[in-house]
Formats: structure tokens, sequence, C-alpha cells
């Protein structure tokens, strides 16, 4: 199972400014956010991440609600955290 899953921009990486260091379920990684070139993305902002890659950005109402969709399916979003977690810390 694929899973979009909101994070929070921590910092922008400001040598690589493709990268952001986001904050996912207590995670923090590099993710790319190439994909929203010209939204002006910036700490505090909210993205929905998919294979490390932002797809767009989400409000917090919205990314709350996820983070409670995908804790309620259990085991699938514990998996990808695990994944995340396995990936490294960006």
């Amino acid at each position: 199972m694929c899973l979009g899953i909101p994070g929070e921009v921590v910092e922008l990486v400001a040598d690589q400014p493709d990268l952001a260091r986001v904050s996912v379920g207590g995670v923090r990684r590099a993710v790319n956010i190439a994909l929203l070139e010209g939204e002006g993305v910036a700490p505090g902002d909210w993205i929905l991440i998919h294979v490390g890659f932002a797809l767009s950005r989400i409000d917090e109402a919205e990314a709350r609600a996820a983070m409670e969709f995908l804790e309620g399916i259990g085991q699938a979003y514990e998996d990808e955290i695990e994944a995340l977690r396995e990936s490294g810390t960006g």
C-alpha cells in the first residue's frame, strides 16, 4: 500500500534549493520539494509526501485529518513511519 503522508517543513536546505527538512510523525528527513517550485514553501508549511517527494501543500487542518486517518488504519501507517526511520533522517 502506498500512502501520501503529511509532514511539516522544519527548514529549507540552503545549499540544495530542491530539499527541505520535514518532520513526519516525529521523524525528520530530507524531502524533495522541486514539484512545488513557485509555491513558496517555507518552514511551518504542511506538505503531502510520497516516496520522498512533496506532492502538494496542504493546510494544518487537512494535515491533522490525514494523520488521524493514517493512525486509524494502523499497521500500514506504522510501516510507513518505520520506513522513514530506516531511510535516514536527512
